[in-house]
């Protein structure tokens, strides 16, 4: 399968985009399962099918471009709002980048790491042997380190930010039982991680929500940036309810790239923690 995904990582990005396209709209025809989780996750959203219907080729794109970025060169990315994140890393802070399932997530770690500097990601280890071995050779990359979702990969966090260093997340990706609370999601309760509040307070980084856009014929990448805005509350839950609210804004946003297909709701499970 390696050796598949670089072969893969050669060919032009339109025509990955095009192959994705396809596995999007196959994905969606042939599992009722992943159909019936889009429809309704949109529809919570108060969207309709054809409101959103562009997402079905989204997210086959989302697979498809995963072999260039993960082994070729990265395709041209423009960054909207690099002044904010200057300013931050000249004042020596760390930054918590939050971006949602949304567009292509892997890319603005890819470029920041490219552009800015060091960033570490985190990530949830694939059940499967051979996936793991595939995104682990992936991403090691020049200034970007993926920590699992461990508390040894939570101290990691923790010691980038320390020193200035930025870290990426995906808030809305279902945490494991007791490192998350429920607050809502679109008006429905979802399982949601308390991890960057934490990292923010325990180090007084700034917090900033990104996302990054996949343009039309396979031209690249815009990756959005915005501040957070108000004041991150000191209480979990309440946290946990400010970071939906902000994840909504972004999805908004770009609701035809949002991976409506993600099973947001659903319970979490034990994981070992150490």
């Amino acid at each position: 399968m390696k050796r598949l995904f670089q072969l893969l990582s050669g060919w032009p990005l339109p025509l990955l985009h095009a192959l994705g396209i396809v596995l999007g709209w196959t994905a969606f025809a042939l599992s009722p399962t992943y159909r019936r989780r889009f429809l309704a996750n949109a529809a919570q959203a108060g969207y309709g099918f054809s409101q959103v219907r562009a997402a079905v080729a989204q997210a086959g794109k989302l697979i498809a471009e995963v072999p260039r970025l993960w082994f070729g060169d990265l395709p041209q990315v423009r960054w909207l709002g690099a002044g904010t994140i200057e300013a931050l890393r000249a004042q020596g802070r760390g930054i918590v980048f939050l971006t949602p399932h949304l567009g292509c997530f892997e890319v603005t770690a890819q470029s920041y790491a490219q552009r800015f500097g060091p960033v570490t990601v985190l990530y949830r280890p694939a059940r499967k042997e051979w996936l793991r071995e595939v995104v682990a050779t992936a991403r090691s990359r020049s200034n970007l380190t993926a920590v699992p979702t461990t508390l040894a990969g939570v101290r990691q966090m923790l010691r980038a930010l320390k020193t200035g260093q930025a870290v990426g997340l995906l808030p809305d990706q279902v945490p494991p039982q007791g490192m998350g609370v429920w607050a809502p999601f679109f008006g429905r309760e979802a399982y949601t991680m308390t991890l960057p509040a934490r990292l923010a307070q325990q180090t007084g980084a700034a917090v900033l929500l990104v996302w990054g856009e996949r343009l039309p014929w396979g031209r690249g990448y815009d990756v959005h940036v915005h501040p957070w805005e108000g004041e991150l509350s000191s209480d979990p839950v309440q946290a946990a309810t400010q970071i939906n609210a902000q994840m909504e804004r972004l999805v908004r946003d770009g609701a035809s790239q949002y991976l409506w297909g993600y099973a947001r709701y659903k319970a979490p499970r034990q994981e070992a923690t150490t």
